[in-house]
């Protein structure tokens, strides 16, 4: 392998040639040359099985193109660590296809991780990226992601799993990362069963709950990739099905039940667990309860339909998953609070 390649980049895509290539040339961009592109289809039909075909052929020992076994569909998980098992290089990087990243992404956060040694990933806060169709009124919607720790600064296991799992809004994107693969290895990688049982939701949560178990981050108050938000990207959908707290529900609970969780003694992080199942479980009972049986459900359905008839796809989406987490944090404040009074 050529010692100058230190970051294997990993994009995994399933019907992504409306976006693969804008993703593509981002890491084209990096001003960081040593990489090398694993471009992984997870069962593709429409054109973007030729446009990575077409880069692998134009970059022969820079960029592969991988594909499961029978040109199978086997989810995010899954593809993820078909490439993780094809890197070569000493630091694994996700892009999603969808997603593009900004120039100095590679250079600045490998020099992090060289720096620091003890860190098993960096990442940083993502730019929402609403304005990516071009609409000028879009551009007001963009914003970037806060970081609710202290910034520039090496987070020890497992603190920061505590703040994921009590603020999702604090998760970052994959598109965000940059991981030892050692340390990708020693994990297990991303959970495939996990993936496929929540529709890819948690694929990436599921990865990030085990490293910040056993390893500490970097967090760093730089922005390095644009997250781009469509109704077709895998958050939209489960939202627009409603499935959201269920699968959040069987995240919890896989992550309970792990390993890695059952050897944790940080009695914290385990309150904090069982408090947002509890809420979370509730919340859905009580959408259950309310749902098109009696004056209430069929008002917030007569109101959905509006909504659908109306406003663009975004907003609606945005508004039902605002509905759905106000109800689960009214329904874990209300936990926080029958316990403090105990």
């Amino acid at each position: 392998m050529n010692r100058e390649l230190r970051v294997s980049v990993v994009i995994i895509f399933l019907n992504a040639a409306k976006f693969i290539e804008e993703a593509i040339s981002s890491v084209f961009a990096q001003t960081y040359n040593g990489w090398e592109l694993l471009l992984v289809d997870d069962g593709s039909t429409d054109g973007s099985t030729q446009i990575a075909r077409k880069y692998a052929a134009s970059y022969p020992g820079k960029i592969f193109y991988i594909a499961h076994e029978g040109h199978k569909n086997r989810g995010m998980s899954a593809s993820r660590n078909l490439g993780i098992r094809h890197a070569r290089c000493e630091y694994v990087a996700f892009l999603d296809s969808d997603d593009v990243w900004l120039p100095d992404k590679l250079r600045q956060q490998t020099q992090i991780l060289d720096s620091c040694p003890q860190a098993a990933m960096v990442y940083g806060p993502g730019e929402w990226w609403f304005s990516w169709f071009g609409d000028s009124d879009d551009c007001q919607q963009d914003y970037v992601q806060k970081i609710v720790v202290d910034a520039n600064s090496l987070i020890p296991a497992p603190k920061l799993l505590t703040l994921f799992l009590s603020n999702e809004d604090a998760v970052p994107s994959p598109s965000a990362v940059l991981v030892r693969r050692r340390i990708l290895e020693e994990i297990g990688g991303f959970e495939e069963e996990l993936c496929n049982a929540v529709n890819g939701l948690y694929d990436d949560q599921g990865m990030y709950a085990k490293l910040c178990l056993v390893a500490p981050v970097f967090v760093s108050d730089e922005c390095w990739y644009r997250y781009r938000q469509h109704p077709e990207s895998c958050c939209s959908k489960i939202v627009q099905t409603g499935k959201y707290l269920s699968a959040r529900v069987t995240f919890l609970g896989w992550l309970k039940r792990h390993r890695f969780m059952r050897r944790q003694k940080d009695g914290d992080l385990w309150k904090i667990l069982r408090r947002e199942l509890s809420a979370c479980r509730d919340a859905i009972g009580y959408r259950q309860s309310n749902d098109g049986s009696n004056t209430l459900g069929h008002l917030k359905e007569l109101l959905k339909r509006m909504g659908r008839a109306t406003l663009p796809d975004l907003v609606c989406d945005w508004l039902q998953s605002q509905w759905a987490n106000t109800i689960y944090r009214w329904r874990k404040n209300k936990l926080q609070s029958d316990n403090s009074q105990r």
